[in-house]
């Protein structure tokens, strides 16, 4: 009976597990399911989180006050010899209680706290940062997973338009119209687009597999067919001007450095705040037997008497802070010329795609139909007509390569916003 409950059991689970494989959203049809799927999973961001949440936890701990001491003096512990020696506080000559609190020099604590903040600040900057390159890399690889099926499909698409040609060509030579050079050119043409299957096939493989780690998935699991790239934002809202205002204000990596000039900024106001000294005040209560009968109260302070030392670690600070704002400006010079150079390969693109789409192509399938027609009719040779169709494959690559081309340049420029446009 037990056996049979867990048999039971057992089916129960799988049936439970069944369902919900089920209903988990496909993916690979959409970027958006990609990377609503890797956020939460992917081990690199999840250590970058880590680390954030780490940071924040030092905010506390930078204010407080240091831990105050205790000492236990025990004297005379022979009592002038009249005893053995003894550790009982109530049997020697006297015990010597102190309580000592180390006090900072006013203001430290706050700076050592801000200082903390900000670089908590900056740690959340670069785990904004780190989701920004992770999901720039799946919106990278959705594109290429993307051309590499649609490659695919336009040749298997060709192939079959080969095999029809091989077709007409076997006719033409049966009926002595052509040389038999046709039929075998044709069949040669069709080995190298199968040769061309088997290179998009492992280049597909690849992909999958660079997918599947950035969705912390094993290599070999199943991806669908992606359906459709994203849409690109209209031109108005790719104005260089606007997007260089909110690079500047939101992207990751100059969000962390302005932490970084921020913090450098506290730091040397702290630097300049050890030319005062810290003090430590103590309260010490002194035991004769089983009873206390004095009190002493003690001050003490630090001397800044190291001033070479001082004034060497103030240049310090001052040297580091000049370092973090001109290293802020060379990464704000770096991500404008990169969203520049992103944004230009978006309207090439773009312009490119429609003077294939209006343009080219409908011409390539023009010259392609009078070729084939020419070819039936005996006008024109075969190998005009196996460059016509060369044209109107080359114009369908060309197509969906621009389209590919700018759903990069549109991730890379998502990738220095920190954002989604």
């Amino acid at each position: 009976m037990s056996s049979l409950k867990s048999l039971q059991s057992l089916l129960l689970g799988l049936a439970i597990s069944s369902t919900a494989l089920a209903q988990e959203p496909p993916l690979g049809r959409n970027v958006e399911s990609l990377l609503e799927y890797a956020k939460p999973r992917n081990p690199e961001y999840a250590a970058m989180q880590a680390e954030a949440d780490a940071s924040f936890e030092r905010i506390t701990p930078a204010g407080a006050l240091p831990d105050p001491r205790l000492r236990t003096e025990l004297r005379d512990i022979t009592k002038m010899g009249e005893q053995n020696a003894t550790l009982a506080p109530n049997r020697v000559g006297s015990t010597r209680y102190l309580l000592m609190q180390e006090l900072p020099w006013f203001g430290k604590r706050d700076l050592k706290r801000e200082i903390a903040e900000l670089e908590a600040d900056g740690a959340k900057g670069q785990l904004m940062g780190a989701w920004a390159e992770i999901a720039g890399q799946i919106k990278l690889n959705f594109a290429q997973m993307y051309y590499a099926y649609r490659n695919e499909q336009l040749t298997r698409e060709i192939l079959d338009l080969m095999s029809r040609l091989e077709k007409v060509a076997q006719a033409r030579y049966a009926g002595g119209l052509t040389a038999q050079q046709d039929v075998i050119r044709a069949q040669v043409e069709q080995t190298n687009m199968r040769n061309e299957l088997i290179a998009v096939e492992a280049e597909k493989n690849y992909l999958r597999a660079r997918l599947n780690a950035l969705l912390a998935r094993p290599i070999n699991s199943p991806l669908q067919e992606p359906a459709q790239l994203r849409k690109l934002p209209q031109p108005v809202a790719l104005e260089l001007a606007a997007l260089e205002d909110r690079v500047r204000a939101r992207n990751p990596q100059l969000f962390a450095a302005e932490a970084k000039i921020r913090a450098a900024e506290k730091n040397r106001d702290l630097t300049y705040k050890n030319r005062y000294p810290d003090v430590t005040l103590g309260v010490s209560p002194m035991q004769y037997q089983n009873s206390v009968k004095e009190w002493e109260l003690m001050f003490e302070f630090s001397i800044p008497l190291q001033q070479g030392t001082r004034r060497a670690q103030e240049r310090e600070s001052e040297s580091i802070l000049t370092a973090a704002r001109a290293r802020k400006e060379a990464t704000a010079n770096q991500i404008l010329s990169l969203l520049g150079e992103s944004l230009a390969g978006m309207d090439a693109a773009r312009r490119t795609e429609t003077l294939l789409r209006n343009s080219l192509l409908p011409q390539a399938e023009l010259t392609f139909k009078a070729a084939l027609a020419g070819y039936e009719n005996g006008k024109v040779d075969f190998a005009t007509l196996l460059d016509a169709q060369r044209q109107i494959r080359q114009a369908r690559q060309n197509q969906i390569k621009a389209q590919v081309d700018a759903q990069v340049r549109l991730a890379e420029i998502e990738r220095l916003l920190g954002e989604e446009l």
